[in-house]
């Protein structure tokens, strides 16, 4: 078993294409056939799906990938510490951030690390809480900015809360409710919401919030993008509820209110994948987010 035969594998994990995967590997395609083939042979079993036209992995696939992805990060870790041992000249950190990140600036965060280490690659992936919290367990990605769900478990992960933060109702301006300065909840049954896609952490809490009130919120209209979700309701779309911190940043006019029965908070925290040894730049971008945000 090669580490070359690994990264193969990875590859048509992620591109799910043996022609994609090749590019991405900058070989030619029967090539990385080939050694995907002669890796099946040596474990003695398929791990790879070829019956329909987008390729998909079989169990034992699936099984070896995640092994691989660890086994691979350790190389680059190891490679990347003797390279540091001069100092954090080269490397890549992946980061992942929700994407709606409130008063954590990480752009800050971006800014000063790359003043400090040019040489260094950054990735930036955005993604739902528990997306983030995956893609950390089988390490494509070195640290998160996420949202503890009650389906993120601290299970494997470091958790280090930098922020909670309150949630609020806007409204357009024609809104019946538009003058209020405190909504209960309950006086939103009959309302058509605008929220995040599912999965998210702000979609999970308004779900939430309108059960205990007694009813199941109708979202008419999913994004993953604040900004949107602000146009539309002030275009009188559909009612939202958003983070404190996005509600009073410059944008579109809606009326914002307090949400009260229940109040509602969302927490932003720093997250990574126990047990790992990161590669330097990574761990000095941890230290670094943990440094520029704890307590923010």
């Amino acid at each position: 078993m090669e580490l070359r035969q690994l990264r193969y594998l990875t590859a048509l994990a992620d591109e799910r294409n043996f022609t994609r995967a090749a590019a991405r590997e900058h070989i030619a395609q029967p090539a990385l056939s080939q050694q995907v083939r002669r890796l099946e042979e040596e474990v003695g079993l398929a791990l790879v799906d070829r019956t329909t036209r987008r390729v998909s992995l079989t169990g034992a696939g699936e099984l070896l990938v995640a092994r691989a992805r660890r086994i691979l990060a350790e190389v680059e870790a190891a490679n990347a510490e003797m390279q540091g041992l001069s100092g954090i000249h080269t490397g890549h950190v992946t980061i992942g951030a929700m994407h709606t990140m409130g008063p954590v600036d990480l752009s800050l965060a971006l800014a000063i690390f790359h003043e400090r280490h040019p040489g260094v690659q950054l990735t930036v992936r955005e993604q739902a809480s528990e997306e983030l919290a995956e893609l950390l367990r089988i390490d494509e990605l070195d640290l998160a900015f996420l949202s503890v769900t009650e389906r993120v478990e601290s299970r494997e992960l470091g958790l280090q809360q930098l922020v909670s933060e309150e949630l609020v109702v806007i409204l357009c301006r024609e809104h019946r409710l538009a003058r209020r300065r405190h909504i209960r909840m309950g006086e939103l049954r009959d309302e058509q919401f605008i929220s995040w896609r599912e999965g998210a952490r702000l979609r999970e809490l308004l779900v939430s919030a309108g059960r205990d009130a007694g009813f199941e919120p109708r979202v008419t209209v999913a994004s993953s993008e604040g900004h949107r979700i602000r146009r539309l309701v002030a275009r009188g779309v559909g009612v939202a509820i958003l983070p404190r911190s996005d509600a009073d940043s410059p944008g579109a006019d809606v009326a914002v209110a307090t949400l009260i029965e229940p109040p509602l908070t969302r927490d932003i925290t720093l997250a990574w994948r126990e047990g790992r040894r990161l590669a330097p730049a990574a761990a000095e971008f941890l230290e670094l987010a943990r440094a520029t945000f704890a307590g923010s």
